[in-house]
């Protein structure tokens, strides 16, 4: 199955599923600088779900995956993931900038994220998987900053994979890939969802994984 190849404990055996429990935001607000880009924002987001957040430029889109993922203060409501209280280790938050260093070679990154997550050293096994998974392995021992701008978008999704969390949070995530790279991430994403997990990608385009849509108000004064 899919998510046997993709989620695996450092003794590369498939990992469990994903505990269950909703994600809960509710009456959240968002500013902006004195702007307050919406209030009173509630959703609630089952297991195996897939929320696609679109609206225009200025929306707030950014700003309430960065909300969710504890980035930014919330100054009113709250999120709650009673399966995993502490959002900071519940959370996988992919923006759209990539985050990677251009000096490090692309094993380097992927091990660098794993250490980042306090997961066990990845094994050459593992390594392997993950880079081959995302269509990266003849990659591997490339420095970051010779990589095209669909293969560092296929990097910084890797720092998915190393250490299983129940939500991720994706900004934008087809942003620079190719045909290709997006079947590569609508398969981890369908993976992750089979394993009870949870997605929010904010885009401007449909997402062919989403189970559920919301549609972010225009900013104020916008055409």
């Amino acid at each position: 199955m899919v998510q046997d190849e993709i989620f695996f404990d450092p003794t590369g055996a498939p990992l469990a599923a994903h505990a269950s429990g909703a994600l809960h935001v509710q009456d959240i607000m968002c500013l902006r600088g004195s702007h307050c880009l919406f209030d009173g924002f509630s959703l609630t987001l089952d297991p195996g779900a897939a929320l696609a957040v679109y609206g225009a430029n200025g929306a707030g889109k950014t700003s309430l995956l960065r909300l969710i993922a504890g980035l930014v203060p919330i100054q009113a409501g709250a999120v709650t993931l009673p399966a995993a209280p502490d959002m900071a280790v519940a959370v996988h938050y992919v923006g759209h900038l990539d985050g990677l260093k251009n000096a490090l070679r692309v094993w380097e990154t992927l091990h660098g994220f794993a250490g980042f997550y306090g997961c066990a050293a990845l094994s050459e096994w593992q390594t392997k998987q993950i880079l081959s998974l995302l269509g990266l392995s003849a990659c591997a021992d490339r420095p970051v900053g010779e990589l095209s701008a669909g293969q560092r978008r296929r990097l910084a999704l890797a720092r998915l994979l190393p250490v299983a969390r129940p939500l991720w949070l994706l900004d934008e995530p087809f942003t620079a890939l190719d045909t290709q790279g997006r079947e590569v991430l609508t398969r981890l994403v369908g993976a992750h969802l089979a394993l009870n997990g949870m997605v929010i990608a904010s885009s401007h385009e449909a997402l062919p994984f989403a189970t559920q849509t919301i549609t972010l108000p225009a900013p104020q004064g916008s055409v």
